[in-house]
């Protein structure tokens, strides 16, 4: 035993003054006690860390999951929710540095703790509005809200519309608007998720390196996979609480829901998005208390008192003197630590295989968080499906199949003793074939449906350029309508109306969902259509569509595995070529990068170019522009997805390079290993399980918003 200290210190310490083995000098059952404090407390940290991986990543997937929701609630184009989804990433920017560089030498349970505390209050902030805007209110048409009032769609002008519609004095309805666009609601939105970014940050660079300083090395592996695994069942129960929620109305139990007069299937549909922020919220308090009760400092364990890193590890990173490595060994005061602070900045940065990975990684993590974050409007948009369903599809199959792609890439690892360069090919090999995937989904795509006026004319041709003004044609010239409002209805000829005003339509009978308007004259006329006759709400989608929206949703399960399987491959790659005290930093830098360079701008630029693909937008009761009501289908398919390929494509070159670079380092025999295992890739005798150590497997399993991929 004294023997293999020594080899230890040698290969790994290089200090010129050998450590006692102080174990020899222990009682045997000392030894015993000091390992069961260590086991138990780690694994009451483990318990609590896992919770807290959860909570984060449930409420994280349930904003992704109300996306559209929020945009119609608030009346907003994509854009603007672009920047709302964004906000998490600020807030991380605004204290990522400070908590993953003096956070490693503060009390870092606590500051997990307090995490905790500040992404709760976040979160339930963001449900505020609800509880302060007014009722959620659509555009119908009169008829559809009152059945005892018999008002023709097509004749609706302000000598036929109910006197008592119209005693609301001009300053009233000034007050009101004054009142409406003062208001912003959708800001409070924005700083809750901002506070839930900020109170995130300490979680993932504090929590597992934690983890990482006072496990058995051996049991790293099992401990850093079990975290992962309960954090992978959060996004799956956010979006099934997403999915919950969108079938909900929006002002349940304010209103009466018999009055409601539009389902789930309507464009205008919002759910109750304002529930699941508060289960969501309540969750993060009380992940955050065990944090609170937790110690400083865990008795290390013996195994590891005496090493410093794998010896793989050495092979990329250029040893320290002496003087410099007992440094870092020392109790470090602040201002000390501020000193060192651009020097292992600079350090970092002088890493080519790090900075190539870090541009690597941006660019991919903004195809990723763009395709991700507009998801859930693209299957709706594209295939006619409801937000419920959409959100029920992705919790259930998507999120699966990138917690399986995670966890067979890190089998494979370990199952053919994979080393840096084989990481590298993996990585690359499983972001080259998970974007040639996405290039089949460019033909599983729907066609626009029948809108008259917008996508087709009122006689079955193609329609004008201008769109707004086709919406007028002669069968509609002598009634007085409005080109803004979105109250559609869908002919017995299979064609949807922008409103029933627009269709021609004269009468009309029943109320709420069940109202049916007759004598439309145009739909008689389109296509020498037998009846005239529509009912509320848009026509489905062609009957090809669902068939496309079963292979989509093949193809997406593929893809999210495959680009998933080079996940922990990667992070393998970024922890094996940093030095082993610059770790916590390290990762820290790489958060913030991926944050401010792909998680802000990636949701604002992709929500400004599915913005362009719009048909029809909607308009606000004091005017202005809404939300968009119908986008081109098409459009829509070639922005969306061609963005997320050209970036993708982009930075595979970048996984090209580091590639590059990591063979012209490395020797060819630093790339073999003998039977044995006794020869690593710096010539020097490593464990058995040289290639899972506790060093590689840090963050294997996770990357930013990894629980959101896909």
């Amino acid at each position: 035993m004294e023997i293999s200290s020594k080899e230890n210190t040698h290969f790994f310490s290089n200090n010129t003054i050998l450590p006692v083995d102080r174990s020899s000098f222990k009682s045997e059952s000392s030894a015993s006690k000091e390992k069961q404090s260590c086991c138990g407390g780690i694994k009451i940290f483990l318990c609590a860390l896992s919770f807290v991986y959860f909570a984060k990543a449930l409420s994280g997937s349930y904003l992704k999951s109300t996306i559209t929701q929020i945009e119609r609630r608030f009346d907003i184009p994509s854009s603007l929710v672009g920047v709302i989804d964004g906000s998490f990433e600020i807030g991380n920017l605004l204290i990522i540095i400070l908590v993953s560089y003096f956070g490693a030498k503060l009390h870092r349970p606590r500051i997990i703790g307090a995490g905790c505390l500040i992404m709760s209050a976040g979160t339930l902030l963001i449900a505020m509005p609800q509880f302060f805007m007014g009722r959620y209110q659509y555009e119908r048409f009169p008829s559809t809200i009152n059945s005892t009032v018999s008002i023709s769609p097509c004749l609706q002008d302000k000598s036929q519309t109910p006197l008592s519609a119209l005693e609301k004095s001009q300053a009233e309805i000034n007050a009101g608007c004054e009142k409406e666009a003062g208001s912003s609601m959708w800001i409070y939105v924005l700083l809750g998720n901002l506070l839930r970014g900020i109170g995130e940050t300490p979680i993932q660079p504090l929590g597992i390196t934690y983890v990482d300083d006072y496990a058995v090395e051996e049991n790293a592996a099992l401990y850093i996979g079990c975290v992962q695994t309960v954090a992978i069942i959060g996004p799956i129960f956010g979006f099934l609480l997403g999915s919950l929620c969108a079938k909900l109305y929006v002002d349940i139990g304010f209103v009466d829901l018999d009055s409601v007069t539009i389902s789930p299937k309507d464009v205008q549909w919002v759910g109750a998005w304002w529930l699941g922020y508060l289960i969501a919220g309540v969750i993060s308090v009380l992940a955050g208390i065990p944090f609170w009760f937790l110690p400083k400092h865990l008795p290390k364990p013996e195994s590891r008192k005496d090493s410093s890193t794998s010896s793989e590890q050495s092979k990329f990173i250029i040893e320290e003197s002496k003087d410099q490595r007992t440094s870092y060994q020392q109790q470090a005061k602040l201002a000390e630590m501020a000193k060192d602070f651009l020097p292992s900045l600079k350090n970092l940065f002088g890493n080519p295989v790090y900075i190539l990975y870090l541009c690597a990684s941006i660019i991919q993590f903004n195809s990723l968080i763009g395709m991700v974050t507009y998801k859930p409007k693209y299957i709706e948009q594209q295939y006619g499906q409801t937000s419920s369903k959409t959100n029920f599809v992705i919790g259930l199959i998507n999120i699966p199949a990138v917690a399986f792609g995670i966890f067979s890439g890190g089998l494979i690892m370990k199952k053919f003793r994979i080393g840096v360069l084989g990481a590298a090919k993996l990585s690359l090999g499983s972001s080259f074939f998970g974007y040639l995937l996405l290039l089949s989904l460019f033909a599983m795509g729907c066609e626009n449906s029948d809108v008259a006026g917008l996508t087709a004319s009122y006689h079955g041709t193609k329609p004008m350029t201008d769109y707004e003004r086709a919406l007028f044609s002669e069968c509609n010239s002598g009634c007085s309508c409005s080109e803004n409002d979105w109250d559609p209805v869908c002919g017995e000829n299979g064609v949807t109306y922008v409103s029933a005003c627009l269709a021609g339509c004269q009468a009309s009978n029943g109320s709420g969902k069940n109202t049916v308007y007759f004598n439309c004259s145009c739909v008689g006329t389109f296509e020498s259509s037998q009846s005239s006759s529509a009912v509320v709400g848009p026509c489905q989608k062609g009957n090809e569509c669902p068939k496309m929206f079963l292979y989509f949703l093949v193809i997406s399960v593929i893809t999210s595995y495959t680009l998933s399987v080079g996940g922990t491959p990667g992070y393998i790659l970024l922890l094996r070529c940093i030095k082993p005290h610059l770790k916590s930093f390290a990762l820290g830098i790489y958060t913030l990068a991926i944050r401010v360079l792909a998680g802000i701008p990636a949701p604002v630029y992709f929500g400004v170019a599915i913005d362009t693909t719009c048909l029809k937008w909607g308009s606000k009761r004091c005017g202005g522009r809404g939300a968009c009501r119908l986008y081109d289908s098409s459009a829509l398919r070639y922005v969306y997805l061609g963005l997320t390929l050209v970036l993708g494509t982009v930075s595979i070159f970048f996984s090209v390079a580091v590639l590059w670079v990591l063979r012209k380092r490395s020797s060819p025999q630093d790339e073999t290993l003998s039977a044995n295992g006794e020869r690593g890739t710096c010539g020097t005798k490593s464990r058995k399980d040289n290639f899972v150590n506790s060093d590689q497997l840090i963050q294997s399993t996770y990357w930013p918003e990894k629980e959101t991929r896909l």
